[in-house]
């Protein structure tokens, strides 16, 4: 453990020549210099779900921050959405959090306390199913509302799990369906079907916490969580870092009932249409794979699943242990293969 940070030297953002998505970072961060630190194992040079800094040869914190508007009208259960998917981003780099920290904006003048403190106490529900501290937070008048989560974590430096690390002939599992994007799209339009919002909303507030320690217990070192890039988005995330590609099985791809029918009908957010023209150069289909669901693949999340990346020999008992720990819906939807070009195809 250092006594003291050691700023050994100064790095160019990776953000110039080097954008990840259609929105991210990256974009405010180019031209900037960067203090680097040998103690920083995961940070913006090598952008991921969080940030690593090592403390000791054992521990190391796990840094995420993550707020949005709300999605559903129940205040209550978008306050239980939106700290599920801030600690998402720690479960993902397969970190324990420890505490968390509100960031909350309100219009006071337009609505009633009421809503704000239910808002915090769906949040707090979800932190304590993480086992997890709150600590505090800072909050601010605005126009509209915003609800979110610093959270801080901790992980071994040895086990810490990124998108990096995928490797040759990886299985690739997902631990939840897609869809949230039409869907929220869908309640908007008033055409959401109850149980289809009845699965978002579960699937939503469910904690990734269960498929990052069964993920851990596999040894699993390459993993993400499928957020506002979609799953093409973020898998593309992964394989950036390599010369590998991917090929993903439409078929055995788990999405909420009703989600192809709502899209069919063009209930499709704007944020699917920004993936798909950012990341459609690296994606190809198959000319047998379905246009519709080869579309979805772009489509937003909220509060996803994790992305696991597991060796083939390992692959059908981890499926086997989420599916007894209640994780239904995982499966395994594609694997990793050579490709200097870093493609995803989809079959």
């Amino acid at each position: 453990m250092t006594d003291n940070i050691k700023i050994t030297a100064a790095v160019k953002a990776s953000g110039c020549g080097a954008k990840i998505g259609p929105a991210d970072l990256s974009d405010f961060l180019c031209g900037f210099e960067l203090p680097e630190d040998p103690d920083l194992l995961v940070g913006i040079k090598e952008p991921d779900d969080a940030g690593v800094y090592k403390l000791t040869d054992t521990i190391a914190i796990v840094q995420t921050i993550d707020f949005f508007t709300p999605i559903v009208d129940d205040p209550f259960i978008f306050g239980q959405i939106a700290a599920a998917n801030s600690l998402s981003d720690i479960y993902a780099m397969g970190a324990k959090p420890l505490t968390a920290m509100n960031v909350f904006c309100f219009p006071t003048k337009k609505m009633p306390q009421t809503i704000a403190k239910q808002i915090i106490a769906g949040g707090l529900d979800i932190i304590k199913k993480a086992n997890c501290l709150l600590v505090g937070g800072h909050s601010v008048i605005d126009d509209e509302i915003k609800y979110g989560l610093s959270v801080t974590g901790i992980v071994n430096p040895d086990k810490i799990m990124t998108k990096k690390a995928v490797a040759d002939e990886d299985v690739i599992i997902l631990t939840k369906p897609l869809g949230t994007g039409v869907i929220s799209t869908a309640i908007k339009a008033g055409m959401a079907d109850e149980e289809s919002l009845r699965q978002a909303i579960k699937s939503m507030i469910m904690l990734n916490k269960t498929a990052c320690e069964i993920a851990c217990d596999f040894s699993v070192k390459a993993c993400t969580d499928i957020t506002g890039f979609g799953l093409a988005g973020h898998l593309n995330e992964c394989l950036r870092f390599s010369n590998l590609g991917a090929e993903i099985y439409t078929k055995q791809i788990p999405f909420f009932d009703g989600v192809y029918e709502l899209a069919s009908f063009g209930l499709m957010p704007e944020g699917l249409y920004n993936n798909r023209d950012f990341y459609k150069p690296y994606v190809k289909k198959d000319e047998a794979a379905d246009e519709l669901l080869f579309n979805l693949l772009f489509d937003p999340q909220t509060s996803g699943g994790l992305l696991l990346f597991v060796k083939q020999e390992k692959s059908e008992k981890l499926l086997e242990e989420l599916h007894s720990a209640g994780i239904k819906n995982a499966a395994i939807i594609g694997r990793v293969v050579k490709n200097s070009k870093n493609n995803i195809m989809i079959v």
